[in-house]
Parts: structure tokens; sequence; C-alpha cells
């Protein structure tokens, strides 16, 4: 267990200008919990690049939140000069020239990155067990998945390893893991932060997103990352907050709504009890919740129509993974760069990575566009509608984050779900529509946490944040820490 690390990001800051610790001693405390971590976290390492970067900050000031503090990124994130491979053998040996735009701005805020953390091969798959380097563990049992795709970051977060460990979010890739951690997940409005720099699956869905420890540590994060980007032309031109005026003053909104279907299909009554128990509590504050009726058959939806887009994406993304530049040789002396590119792809991909790109490009075909890709863009269309239209009446969504315990690892299967359940897949609502969305503790059962999600409209990360916090004052459960008695 570490000494410091263990710590928010607002503790570490306050001791920093208080002068109870140094950069230096996180950076050194940092270090100690990554080799002593038990759940295969990581990936590269970038402790003595850590170690100089400490050694060079100053005196912190007052408003210098973020200053002199560690933090982990997935590794799907650009850094210059360190080993990136998105947990692929197809990306062995990869070494960026650049940062990605997320890493420089948290650079220039003065933290310091001091290891890469281990995900699903190219942040596909939701169960943390696809990446080259086996399975990432769940700090609160070991026999379990932590959840995916951002694996590394959320074992990591949750053992106190680092107050902040960024992650990507696509479908629920960082609000998933969130729940079964224990940790705090945020997934900002799509278009908020620039995603220059990490690396693509599904450009329509992915989100740059990450973890803390608790509600505040959240908002500081998002005010030093928020921003347009010359790089990126999807970030947004909207004027940045300072988020956590939001956090510290709970500014809120007041009507909150949940799905009927959701709620009839939630099988766990300990869970059952402990959201209602949370929304009376919630009335009791002064909120407006009403039950609202969702379309069924669009939450039936939810997977195929995610499934299609992201694999159609993500299969014309990673047409430059060729193996020519990085990854692995191609065995047997292909002739042509055909064979020699279908050589080097056998052997750098997992069977899901080849799966998915056999689904994306079968949905990309001429004569299947109109009936796979198309569909499931109209789809989508419909599932956004109907959450405008949710929001138009509506200030929050909030529901459970997951519906059952993690799975056992052993007991994994990699057959298709014939009848994928929408309890699953609800928390993609948010990818759809680049909707704010976030992740935080609820309650534990059997030793295993679950998490409960809000999401809010569009560009009111700010409201969906004063919300989390009130939440957060509810439950009392905020910087939690595995073994931390």
């Amino acid at each position: 267990m570490t000494k410091w690390n263990k710590h928010s990001i607002s503790y570490l800051h306050d001791a920093l200008v208080k002068k109870q610790v140094t950069p230096l001693e996180l950076v050194e405390d940092c270090i100690k919990g990554i080799q002593a971590d038990d759940c295969n976290s990581f990936e590269a390492l970038a402790f003595e690049e850590a170690r100089k970067a400490a050694e060079q900050i100053g005196e912190i000031k007052e408003d210098e939140y973020l200053k002199g503090i560690p933090f982990l990124a997935k590794d799907n994130y650009s850094t210059k000069g360190i080993e990136t491979t998105a947990s692929s053998n197809i990306l062995n040996g990869y070494v960026p020239l650049f940062d990605a735009t997320a890493i420089s701005k948290l650079k220039r805020a003065g933290m310091i990155m001091v290891a890469k953390t281990t995900m699903d091969e190219l942040a596909m798959g939701g169960t943390g067990t696809s990446g080259h380097k086996g399975p990432t563990l769940n700090p609160y049992d070991h026999e379990r998945i932590v959840g995916g795709s951002s694996c590394g970051s959320a074992s990591s977060t949750a053992l106190g390893i680092a107050p902040l460990a960024l992650g990507s979010d696509t479908g629920d890739s960082v609000r998933k893991p969130a729940s079964y951690s224990a940790t705090v997940g945020f997934k900002p409005t799509w278009g908020r932060i620039s995603r220059f720099g990490l690396f693509p699956f599904a450009p329509s869905l992915d989100t740059i997103a990450y973890f803390t420890r608790n509600v505040l540590d959240a908002s500081y994060v998002l005010t030093a990352l928020a921003g347009k980007d010359s790089k990126d032309m999807s970030s947004s031109s909207r004027k940045k907050e300072h988020y956590q005026d939001y956090v510290i003053n709970k500014r809120s909104l007041k009507k909150i709504g949940y799905f009927k279907a959701v709620n009839d299909a939630i099988e766990d009554e300990r869970l059952k009890s402990k959201y209602h128990e949370l929304l009376d509590k919630l009335k009791d504050h002064g909120y407006e919740v009403v039950c609202y009726e969702y379309p069924v058959d669009l939450l039936n939806a939810l997977y195929p129509t995610y499934m299609i887009i992201s694999c159609a994406e993500s299969t014309s993304n990673n047409a430059n993974l060729d193996g020519i530049r990085f990854g692995p040789i191609a065995e047997g002396n292909p002739k042509t760069y055909e064979e020699y590119m279908k050589a080097c792809r056998t052997k750098g991909f997992s069977d899901l990575i080849k799966r998915r790109f056999v689904i994306g490009s079968f949905s990309l075909l001429s004569q299947n566009q109109f009936e796979m890709f198309s569909r499931a863009q109209k789809a989508r269309r419909l599932i956004v509608d109907n959450m405008n239209k949710f929001f138009d009446g509506l200030d929050y969504l909030i529901l459970p984050a997951s519906y059952s315990k993690p799975k056992k690892i052993k007991e994994l299967s990699t057959a298709w779900s014939t009848k994928p359940d929408f309890l699953d897949n609800i928390l993609g609502l948010g990818n759809f529509g680049g909707f704010p969305s976030i992740t935080l503790p609820l309650m534990f059962e059997d030793g295993l946490p679950f998490g409960i999600n809000i999401t809010g409209r569009t560009f009111e990360d700010g409201y969906v944040l004063g919300m989390a916090k009130e939440i957060e004052e509810i439950t009392g459960l905020k910087d939690l820490v595995k073994g931390d008695k």
C-alpha cells in the first residue's frame, strides 16, 4: 500500500503547498505502488522520466491544483519517447514522436506521468482480458474481471497507486470498470476534450475519459483538459469553465429520471433496494424523480447498433496496422504486400480483434452497407432522438452502472450472445449521443462494489459533476482504496 498516492488530488495538493511532501517523494511512492502491483495493470514504465520531471518542479501555488502530482495513462495515448502498444502485439516496438494533447495539457499543468496502463487490445472488448499481457485482475477479487477496455487504469486507481489515470470510453470503457473498482469514472461530453494522439477505435463514439477517487478531483482534471484544439477538428470551441465551482458550490439541476424498463429488469434485490433508497434520499433533498418509459425496442437495439458501428469504424481506422513499420515480422517469406500484411496481422492480432475486423469489413461491403451499416446509423439516430426527448423535460438520467457482480475470468465465454441484455449495454447511451456521464460508488455486496451512473445533456458537464457531488455526500463513499482501513 502506498503512503501518499492513496489520497486524492485535493489532499496531495494541500500537502504539496504546505511542503509536507515533495513531487519527487510522490513519484517514488507511485513507483513503489507500481512495483507492488498484483493485478497486471501496467505496460511501459517511465520511472526515470518521471523522476527528472519531479526534480524540476519548484514552488507550488494555491491555484496550481494538479502541479507535482503523478498520473497514469492508458496505453492508447501517444507518449513521446515511450513505447505505446495499445496492448497489442501488432504495435510492439512502436515509440511515438509526440504526446497526445491530453498528455501535453496535464504535463503543462505540472502533472507527472509515471507509467502506461494495460487495456483490452486496441480498446476492443469489455473484460480487460484481451491485452497481449493477459488478463488484468479486479483488486477486490483476483478471480474476477475489473472490466474493460480501460482495465489497468481502473485497477491502479483502486489500488491507490496514483490519484488519476487516463482512460478512453467508447461504449462504457471507463464507467463500467469504475463500477467494478469503486472509483469515479468520468466521460465528458464528446468533443469537450481533444482526442489528438488517442489511438482511434470508433471516433464517433470515442471520448477522452479518466478515473479519480472523488468527484472534486474529476472536476479539476476536466478544467485542465477541456478546450478547443487546432489538431482535432472534432474538439469543441465552446468556452471552457471552472468545473470545480459546480462541485464546490453543489450547483445542480432538479429533475431526475430513470427508465421503467431498466428498473423492472434489475434482478439483484439488494441493488434495487439501494438504488431506490438513493432516489428517495434525493427526493428528500428537493429533487423531482420521474419514472420514464423509454422505448424497450431501442434499448434492445443498443448492442447490435454499437457492434456494427464500432466494428466498421475500427476496421477503417486500423487499416494502417500492416506490420511493415512496427509489430511482428512476417514468417514464410511472403512474396507480395498482401501476403506480408496477412501474415503479420494473423500473428499480431488476437482472435477477438480478427473477429471484429471481419464484422466491420462485412458491414462495409457495398452489397451490405444498406442492410447493416446504414440501418445501424438510423437506429443510432432514433436512440439519440429519444434521449433528447427525455432531456426535454428531465435533467439527469440516473441508473445503476452495473447490475451484477463482475464475472469470474475462468467463466468468460468467447461466444456471441444471441440475446444481449440491454442492462449490460445501457451506458452506451452516453456515447451514442455524446452525453456527459459519470459513475461513482453506490454500494458493496459480498465485498464487491457497485456503482451509480449519472448522464446529462451535452455540454452540461458541470451540472453532471454537481449532481455527482450530491450523491457522493449521500452515500459517503469517496476516496476509496482497496485494502485501506
